[in-house]
């Protein structure tokens, strides 16, 4: 037992940092390859501008529509990326699939379970005794609100002026064969085999951002010291933009990261509900990702705006619902 003992490496900050790079891979990557291949599927088989046709003609009602639709595909943040990317080439509006983006990864069925665990809203099949569901309430609530408010914005721009050269031009070709008439003809076979090409694609492409995303947290989360935060905690104007920051380098996942938010009892709930906002919505992973759809400048007028959005509103939007809550 002793010869195993000694046989053991030494705890290192390089093992560390392996480790944490590991374990965030081997969490993300499932969802990257599941979204992928979803994305392949809409590549290949849903039929171009059947969305545009399905949707309100309005495009406001439309973006507001689009706030809801995680609650009918519940996708976390790794996933949502390139699906969006297929939606808006087969002719989903730019404004409804950045408001469906930001909205999926917090406005779905499985991050309100979770959150109610964690905030112990919710034990087994009836509501906690010594608690609510303003948590939960403000973080749904509000995420909605800030996507649909980012998806508005965004109408007053042309796709050309937001996304990436090659898919913008992807989707005038798609407008053009539109307009011509022509259709995919392949059988289904065919269309399983570009199914998977397209996802082949869209995963190494997804990929190698993620992965770039991935080192950048591995190396905060292990080689920086983090009990700074506490320092700041009660700091009314530092707490909130520092747990967004962390929210941001940290990458959780939104199943999960209600889990880490609710026992920094350091942290006031209006900054606890700002971290589950902002992070599901950007993150360093996601900065890389968003890289691979829209233009750099998109994505740095995103970041910075969703940082103002969600620490301007969290404050006021968590006493809001715990004014109006009413406990049951």
């Amino acid at each position: 037992m002793h010869f195993l003992a000694a046989a053991l490496p030494e705890p290192s900050r390089l093992g560390d940092f392996l480790m944490a790079f590991l374990s965030i891979i081997f969490e993300g990557a499932p969802y990257i390859l599941i979204g992928t291949i979803f994305s392949g599927i809409i590549d290949a088989f849903l039929p171009a501008k059947l969305l545009d046709r399905v949707l309100p003609k309005s495009k406001v009602l439309s973006t507001l529509i689009a706030g809801f639709l995680g609650l009918v595909f519940p996708v976390c943040e790794c996933a949502v990326v390139p699906v969006i990317r297929r939606l808006v080439q087969k002719g989903l509006p730019l404004s409804c699939a950045v408001t469906y983006m930001l909205s999926a990864p917090i406005m779905n069925p499985i991050v309100a379970i979770s959150t109610l665990t964690a905030f112990k809203e919710f034990q087994g099949l009836t509501w906690a005794t010594a608690g609510n569901a303003t948590m939960t309430i403000a973080r749904l609530s509000l995420g909605y609100l800030v996507a649909v408010i980012v998806g508005l914005v965004v109408l007053r721009f042309k796709p050309g002026q937001v996304l990436r050269a090659s898919i913008a031009s992807k989707i005038e070709a798609a407008n053009a064969e539109e307009g011509h008439g022509h259709a995919h003809g392949a059988n289904f076979n065919g269309k399983l085999v570009h199914a998977m090409r397209s996802s082949m694609r869209d995963f190494l492409d997804t990929a190698m951002y993620f992965a770039i995303g991935v080192i950048i947290t591995s190396a905060f989360n292990t080689q920086v010291n983090q009990a700074i935060l506490n320092t700041v905690a009660g700091n009314e104007w530092l707490a909130l933009p520092s747990i967004m920051g962390l929210a941001m380098v940290l990458s959780l996942c939104s199943t999960s990261d209600a889990f880490i938010a609710a026992p920094m009892a350091a942290f006031s709930m209006a900054a606890k509900l700002a971290f589950l906002v902002f992070g599901p919505m950007m993150d360093i992973k996601l900065l890389f990702m968003y890289s691979s759809v829209f233009q750099r400048k998109v994505v740095v007028y995103l970041l910075i705006g969703l940082f103002v959005l969600v620490g301007v509103l969290a404050t006021p939007w968590m006493s809001l619902i715990q004014s109006l809550y009413i406990k049951p």
